[in-house]
């Protein structure tokens, strides 16, 4: 069964082991299993137009299975290790944009809709020609820049850096902690856990990363059981961020599988065909650009890409990812998207579909063991993304900032992502601009049909959204 296991999934071709694999899934799990505490509270809060709410725990059983499948399906379909689950951008999308215009089921069939189409491009090979359209030193700036965003979630999340209340009447939006400290127990943890796994990386220590984030959430645990910091809840800053580090009652719990399959197609009836046609447009760009933008990031990060730089059977990754929207718009849990996150699991050692698998079945077990998993806080998985942002810093050697019509197009790709938490407004300003200065220089022949098309794309798409 080993051997099989390993052969299947090209284990030793790709220069892992089985025991990477396996740290390496459990890794990006751990990193990302906040997004089923973090969707139910994203969509759960927000009533449709006919004021009905989706229930929390229901949202929190739907994420945990769709995520499951999807990743699973990622990694035995396409063999890379590209964790799936509810995507942060469409899900925050859905809750303020497009509940009040209608109800959650018609939301949930645009999702739907979404998926479809962009399945349907990758069929068509058209989704698949504008991934290998793109010039490499976009696609290293798309590695950068997605460092840098999972440094800004990483650091967010554990509230060191922080929202300025009163922004609208000072220069700067963000500052450090509380008033320029790190004035929070948690957020104390965050910086311990971050010196602690920075070191174990430093020094080559295997499983270094896991052991960072197990070894960071004890310490969360003796914390919380002596200064008792309890959950923030927006209404206590110096509280943990979601889960409050204490141990569970009870380990577990049955799933509410109900909103599953509670899908409508009436937002057509609705609305205005023009109206609903700019909303699934919107959804489509979005997710067609986030997920190829992180594709590119992981895949540049693994090692997987070519020499041609490209990244092999790319189509299968795409087609699969394509699914995830129609499989979370089917099952009320929102598009769900390759997560950023996965590199955590990466810098581990993961190169194969097999740690999907392994990511896929915790999140699967996570259905029935919530009460378990939530014991870890996000104040323990962020170092592991502070750090593997700096990891990912490296792809930068590979841009010549010396030529300024590929330094700019490089510049705003990695500073738009971070800046505006969008993965896609990173790659739509680094394609215009990129377009623009190949004009600029007299180099328009070298601009590759596809990335017009994108590039007109995009700026509609700015323009409107």
């Amino acid at each position: 069964m080993r051997a099989w296991v390993e052969r299947y999934f090209e284990v030793a071709e790709r220069g892992s082991t089985l025991g990477r694999e396996l740290r390496g899934g459990l890794v990006t799990f751990v990193t990302m299993a906040y997004i089923v505490v973090l969707n139910p509270l994203i969509l759960g809060g927000h009533p449709d137009i006919a004021g009905h709410e989706l229930g929390t725990a229901q949202l929190a059983a739907v994420t945990a299975l769709i995520a499951g499948v999807m990743t699973i399906l990622m990694g035995v379909v396409a063999g890379y290790p590209f964790a799936i689950a509810a995507g942060l951008g469409i899900n925050n999308l859905l809750a303020v944009g497009f509940a009040h215009q209608m109800t959650w089921p018609e939301a949930m069939g645009l999702v739907v809709i979404d998926g479809l189409i962009i399945a349907v491009l990758v069929l068509t090979g058209f989704r698949t020609a504008v991934f290998n359209a793109v010039p490499a030193e976009l696609k290293a700036a798309m590695t950068v820049g997605i460092g840098l965003f999972i440094t800004l979630i990483g650091l967010v999340d554990a509230g060191f850096v922080r929202r300025i209340p009163d922004a609208a009447h000072t220069t700067v939006p963000v500052g450090l902690g509380i008033d320029g400290a790190i004035a929070s127990w948690p957020t104390a943890v965050f910086v311990l856990g971050l010196v602690l796994t920075s070191v174990l990386v430093a020094r080559r220590v295997r499983a270094a990363i896991l052991i960072g984030v197990l070894g960071t959430t004890v310490i969360a645990i003796i914390v919380e059981a002596l200064v008792h910091a309890g959950p923030s809840k927006g209404t206590n800053p110096k509280g943990w961020n979601l889960a409050t580090p204490v141990l569970p009652d009870q380990v577990l719990g049955l799933p509410d599988l109900s909103l599953v399959g509670d899908v409508s197609f009436g937002a057509w009836t609705r609305l205005p065909a023009l109206s609903v046609a700019l909303l699934v447009f919107t959804l489509v760009l979005a997710n067609f650009f986030d997920a190829m933008g992180t594709m590119t990031g992981l895949g540049k990060q693994a090692g997987l890409v070519g020499e041609d730089g490209q990244l092999p059977g790319v189509g299968k990754a795409l087609f699969v990812e394509g699914l995830g929207a129609v499989a979370g718009g089917a099952g009320s849990a929102s598009s769900n998207t390759v997560f950023v996150e996965s590199a955590a699991g990466i810098a581990e050692g993961a190169r194969t579909g097999l740690a999907n698998v392994v990511t896929g079945l915790l999140f699967l077990g996570a259905m029935f063991l919530t009460p378990l998993y939530t014991v870890i806080p996000v104040e323990a998985a962020a170092p592991a993304l502070v750090v593997v942002g700096a990891l990912m810093m490296a792809q930068i050697r590979e841009i010549d900032f010396t030529d300024f019509s590929v330094a700019l197009p490089a510049f705003l790709t990695i500073a738009v992502m971070p800046f505006t938490y969008s993965i896609a407004n990173g790659i739509g300003a680094g394609f215009i601009a990129f377009v623009l200065m190949r004009v600029a220089v007299g180099r328009i022949r070298t601009i590759h049909p596809l990335m017009w098309l994108v590039a007109g794309l995009f700026v509609v798409y700015f323009a409107t959204a």
